[in-house]
């Protein structure tokens, strides 16, 4: 009979620490899914300066509009940005066309998609100094990775993790990343094949 009293009673104290073991871990879910969601809403409704964004996505070097990454700035070309120092006095010609007067040197190696694209489905006819996203939305060149990955969202991805392409700075701080045209021509984006060196010497071979 103590025997059977005992197991009872032994019983009866194993429940009770399973529920306050299940109430626990069930109030600690609700309090991290609810302080989850709170700093979500800090990050969507606050201003620029109370929004909780890691360091590495903070842009200290350029922060325009909705862009979040520090980027370096674009490799324009000598002495031709601002694009309406030349524009802003010229009649925009929408017309797809062979270009001779200027921007030749462009036209001559454009492969990027040529069959279907040219000048004006990145640059804006209106705006000159800004690129022009599919939707219509005005970007600046610091920007331009935005365009890219319209087309190419995987590298995009990839690239905004730091797999695709160079980004300096700090591993768990502060970042800087090279846009897209640092290292890609855009309007001849593909690399030219290189000749692969030959392989090492190996020990064996190597004569003392």
């Amino acid at each position: 009979m103590n025997v059977n009293l005992r197991s009872k009673k032994s019983r009866k104290n194993d429940n009770t620490l399973f529920i306050w073991n299940f109430k626990i871990i069930l109030f600690s879910c609700i309090f991290l899914f609810f302080n989850s969601c709170s700093r979500d809403n800090s990050i969507i409704e606050g201003n620029e300066e109370n929004r909780t964004l890691p360091e590495i996505m903070r842009s200290d070097a350029i922060n325009q509009g909705d862009n979040l990454y520090a980027v370096k700035a674009p490799p324009f070309s000598e002495d031709i940005f601002p694009c309406s120092g030349c524009h802003a006095d010229e009649e925009p010609n929408p017309n797809r066309r062979q270009l001779v007067d200027m921007h030749d040197d462009i036209d001559a190696i454009f492969s990027h998609d040529r069959e279907n694209r040219w000048c004006l489905d990145c640059h804006s006819i209106d705006t000159r100094d800004s690129l022009k996203l599919a939707s219509g939305k005005l970007i600046g060149f610091d920007e331009s990775y935005k365009l890219c990955g319209q087309c190419h969202g995987d590298k995009l991805r990839d690239w905004k993790v730091g797999v695709h392409g160079k980004r300096t700075g700090e591993w768990n701080g502060k970042k800087q990343y090279l846009l897209c045209v640092h290292c890609h021509n855009p309007h001849s984006p593909k690399f030219k094949a290189i000749k692969p060196l030959p392989p090492p010497v190996q020990q064996k071979d190597i004569q003392l």
